[in-house]
């Protein structure tokens, strides 16, 4: 009972081919660099910002070129801290349906060996190829959906942040 849907993850990703191994570990390192993003989006986002707001303020000049230059490097350092992973994210985003459609090229190789071997009549030899050749396309998208889905919410939090931290160190 408690080993089924275990069982059926592993039966799955054998219907699917060696290709759907390579979407998980895609997808799982996705979502671990999206976890480390939530975390620190949560945790330590706004001791950085606080950091940058008490360097500006502490300075007596706001108002020199050479304060300007201080203040887009403070902004800069914020944006950096913030989109730091968005870009490797977005990246195994769109790795996924790539690594589907490598996938689905295998798989319906498979079907032409196939019948190649046993002829064009026999469709339950050929069923196991079309099932190679479907499933990881399904799972590349389904991956880069969950993944494209939160990696826009999060680079667009990080722009907003970095516009609020923007305002915020004004020139007096």
């Amino acid at each position: 009972m408690l080993f089924e849907p275990i069982l059926e993850v592993r039966d799955f990703l054998e219907r699917g081919g060696d290709v759907l191994y390579l979407i998980l570990m895609v997808t799982f390192l996705m979502w671990i660099l999206i976890a480390d993003r939530i975390l620190y989006f949560r945790l330590n986002r706004q001791k950085d910002i606080d950091r940058v707001m008490t360097a500006w303020n502490a300075r007596s000049d706001q108002t020199s070129w050479y304060a300007h230059q201080v203040r887009r490097m403070l902004i800069s350092d914020v944006e950096t801290r913030l989109k730091s992973g968005l870009l490797m994210i977005k990246t195994l985003v769109a790795l996924c349906p790539l690594l589907g459609l490598l996938g689905t090229v295998t798989g319906m190789i498979e079907v032409f060996d196939v019948m190649a071997i046993a002829g064009s009549g026999n469709a339950r030899a050929m069923a196991s190829g079309v099932s190679k050749a479907t499933i990881p396309t399904m799972s590349g998208m389904v991956a880069a959906l969950s993944g494209l889905v939160i990696s826009v919410q999060m680079e667009r939090f990080a722009n907003e942040e970095t516009e609020r931290v923007a305002d915020h160190l004004t020139h007096e």
